[in-house]
């Protein structure tokens, strides 16, 4: 495929039309006889792959007393893995227990022996048919037919002790029959002979052995096509990170007939299973016979302005790793020839990385695309100026991508700065010596402004309510499906990706940011522990972010089960090391971190958001909004609403700008005032009695009086500090609480129920007892309407007034001050001079 999208056909000859020998004798000397020791056998062109190389994808069944070979991935065979569900064990122990009971083998022969037994002698070959070997059943069917089965089974039946070999070399099963084959090539045999008349000894040599998930065998290819697809192996096995016995073994099965992998009549459409992986493998082994070819006969197969991506080498992201990309780029997507040499010359020579290649080619598209509606379509690069650079500065301000959709501002700084990257290096390389002067960028005019709109997700943050529900089910997370190492106990791979969580929520930190976190991440100054990380956004590092305490023991936690795991020495750094040497980071992919955590919130029971329908049922909350970056929309709305100071805020979120941060102050504001609007409605006065106001009255009084609001005029133009009545709220006309106070008065009714025993054991005058009473009662009446009106709303009212008075509560106790002093400052003292 492309970099603009669209396949790139290459040019197949109908048929072989050079010296077939010839190319196989080139083909044959650059076939590495040492490839892959231990698992290639060039003598019978068979490979058995390593079950403990992580460069094959076979490994054993997970149960300890299990040998059957399975594709890696699938953690259990399909037996084991039947008896798991039933018996619903956890994995760990079911693999440490379970021992599977089956009639074949892992390599699917079968194991029962035949029951003929003299003394205690029993015939050790495998049972063919009426509990016998094929021997003694052909022989009892003979006697059968004579009526002597009787006989020959009590004086004349003898168990046979040894084994035979079948015929067919490296066929791990011994023979069953008179013809020396075992019972799967004896059936092969018979099948083959039936078309055609081959004797035994003459058909077994050329015969494949019983093939196990972990082998293939090139035997069924003619000898130039079994030549081309080991040349083939042999070259992507360096562009990928594993080999796949199973893939290559359902390939020559459907190529059996073919006679080259460069005629047409080998592409996907042959395959009898067209599975995307099949797909994959026959394309790349085809795309390296055709470079072969290429090499071999001087002709190409494709347009040279089509550049085979393996042939670069591009590198990682981390810059530590080669890597062969697969598919090719189709330079023609660039009108202008000198800029089309110029992307080629770059690419085959700097040896890019994958992300810097494909932003790059992104960006040349874009400006040969404008370039190309300028005068001259740009194709004289000594006739460019001043405003063709403008027109294509301008083409990146308002780029889209390929699905419409506008860029992110730090996207198009990029494609910006990727481009005229490129025309500096032509300038400095020599290969731009007739580019015009005039064509080059304006650090000021062709400035494109950086706005931090990554995360205008600000607002989508999972609710608090929601996130208590996924800690509630903490302990299933790294359970059923999860990314990651098979070999890596489940034990381990809950605590790395519960610790993951863990860090998610309570640090606010970004996907990547969590997955390269440094092994020794914690620093203690002065009994604070902060977590050391890195903004790779902002190329910022060492960053240090104050944590708490449970957080803190999390990490050690893990890092204390890490140092017990056997993982590659490239991950030593890190806190979370990439699980398999061959992943394309010395880390953990961030990918895994969000895929895993989309398996266990799909798995998990119903979860409710805080609004209920017309039927005052809770409504379920929405999965697809669980995913790791909005949990760092979690944790900067959490200290916004709390009344973290902005400028606090911003220094725990490393934000570039201060806007960006105060959008989540926005989003608190617009919260209050929806609560304020719902709860204006339900206010009540001393008595209980409704007294409903405006959101905007109401919001004059929410800070007048710590049990409710107050209208008394100058006590709130002194806000709250000059209260006629000293505060006794309970008897005052002007005293105005709403259901947000509702926690707040009964704490209040059991300090006077407090007090007013401590009254009484003092032995004080009746009318403080008095007073005392009078207030609870008060009070009591206030909650006891104000409960009542609340019951008698319909449930979906209810819940909503309930959320707008949580909301309200934290707005308070994030303001950071009492609202009213809890004892009355006597007035009579003099003043201080």
């Amino acid at each position: 495929m492309s970099a603009a999208g669209q396949p790139t056909p290459l040019r197949f000859p109908a048929a072989p039309t050079w010296e077939t020998s010839g190319w196989k004798a080139w083909l044959a000397d650059r076939i590495d006889p040492d490839w892959r020791p231990g698992e290639w056998d060039a003598r019978h062109w068979l490979f058995t792959g390593d079950l403990d190389s992580p460069r094959t994808s076979s490994s054993t069944c997970r149960t300890r007393r299990c040998d059957q070979v399975v594709i890696s991935g699938n953690v259990f065979c399909t037996l084991c893995a039947e008896h798991l569900r039933a018996d619903s064990q956890d994995p760990d122990t079911f693999a440490m227990t379970f021992t599977p009971a089956r009639e074949r083998s892992a390599r699917g022969m079968v194991t029962a022996q035949c029951s003929i037994i003299r003394g205690d002698v029993r015939c050790i070959r495998p049972r063919h048919c009426n509990d016998m070997c094929a021997t003694h059943y052909n022989a009892w069917k003979y006697h059968a037919a004579k009526g002597t089965e009787q006989a020959w089974l009590r004086d004349r039946a003898q168990p046979f002790t040894e084994t035979i070999p079948c015929l067919v070399p490296t066929c791990p099963s011994p023979a069953y029959n008179s013809r020396g084959l075992c019972n799967y090539h004896a059936r092969q045999w018979s099948q083959d002979n039936r078309t055609k008349r081959t004797d035994v000894h003459q058909w077994a040599p050329q015969q494949p052995p019983y093939l196990d998930t972990h082998q293939f065998s090139l035997l069924a290819l003619n000898d130039l096509l079994r030549h081309e697809t080991l040349y083939a192996l042999q070259q992507t096995d360096q562009w990928t990170r594993t080999l796949e016995p199973h893939r290559i073994r359902s390939l020559v099965r459907d190529l059996t007939s073919a006679t080259t992998l460069l005629t047409e009549d080998t592409g996907p459409a042959r395959l009898t299973s067209p599975h995307a992986g099949a797909v994959r493998t026959l394309k790349r082994l085809r795309t390296a016979v055709h470079g072969a070819f290429e090499e071999f006969s001087g002709r190409p197969f494709a347009d040279p302005d089509v550049l085979d991506l393996r042939a670069i080498g591009l590198r990682t992201t981390n810059g530590s790793r080669p890597r062969r990309m697969p598919g090719t780029t189709d330079l023609r997507t660039i009108r202008q020839p000198w800029l089309r040499e110029l992307m080629r010359h770059w690419a085959t020579s700097s040896s890019p990385r994958t992300d810097t290649f494909s932003n790059t080619m992104r960006a040349v598209v874009i400006a040969s695309r404008t370039l190309a509606q300028r005068p001259g379509e740009g194709l004289d690069p000594a006739a460019l100026h001043f405003t063709d650079a403008s027109a294509v500065v301008d083409a990146f301000r308002t780029a889209l991508r390929r699905d419409g959709t506008a860029y992110r501002s730090s996207q198009r700084r990029t494609l910006a700065g990727c481009f005229f990257q490129l025309i500096d290096y032509g300038r400095r390389s020599g290969h731009l010596d007739t580019l015009a002067r005039a064509f080059t960028r304006d650090p000021v005019e062709h400035r494109i402004r950086l706005e931090e709109t990554d995360e205008d997700n600000i607002g989508k943050a999972i609710p608090e309510s929601v996130i208590r529900q996924l800690d509630a089910h903490l302990h299933t997370l790294g359970l059923g499906d999860v990314q990651g190492r098979r070999d890596v106990p489940t034990a381990d791979l809950q605590l790395l990706y519960q610790t993951i969580y863990i860090l998610l929520r309570d640090t606010g930190r970004r996907p990547l940011e969590i997955a390269s976190l440094p092994r020794d991440c914690l620093e203690t100054d002065r009994g604070q522990t902060s977590l050391i990380w890195n903004n790779h956004k902002r190329r910022r590092h060492r960053r240090h972010l104050p944590i708490t305490e449970s957080t803190a023991q999390a990490i050690r936690t893990w890092q204390a089960r890490r140092s017990h795991l056997q993982l590659p020495a490239d991950g030593d750094a890190y806190l979370f090391p990439a699980l398999s040497a061959y992943s394309s980071a010395p880390h953990l992919g961030a990918n895994y971190i969000s895929e895993t955590l989309r398996l266990w919130v799909n798995s998990l029971p119903a979860l409710r958001t805080e609004g209920v329908d017309t039927d005052g049922t809770a409504l379920p909350f929405d999965r697809t909004l669980i995913y790791p970056y909005a949990f760092r929309h979690s944790y900067a709305q959490r200290h916004a609403d709390a009344g973290t100071p902005v400028d606090v805020l911003r220094e725990l979120m490393d934000h570039h700008s201060i806007a960006m941060t105060q959008r989540y102050y926005q989003v608190s504001l617009k919260r209050k005032r929806a609560a304020v609007t719902s709860l204006s409605t339900q206010v009540v006065d001393r008595l209980g009695h409704s007294a409903p106001s405006s959101p905007s009255s109401y919001e004059l009084r929410s800070v007048a009086v710590p049990y409710g609001g107050c209208t008394e005029p100058s006590n709130v133009k002194a806000g709250g500090d000059a209260c006629p009545l000293r505060f006794q709220c309970a008897g005052c006309g002007y005293y105005r609480p709403d259901p947000s106070y509702l926690p707040a008065i009964e704490q209040h009714i059991n300090e006077l129920r407090a007090d007013r025993e401590t009254a009484r054991a003092m032995g004080a005058a009746d009318f403080i007892i008095t007073t005392l009473t009078a207030q609870i009662t008060a009070y009591e009446q206030v909650v006891h309407r104000m409960k009542n009106r609340l019951a008698a709303l319909p449930a979906g009212e209810r819940e909503e007034i309930e959320h707008a008075s949580t909301i309200l509560r934290k707005a308070r106790a994030a303001s950071g001050h009492t609202l009213l002093p809890l004892t009355v400052v006597d007035r009579t003292q003099e003043p201080p001079s």
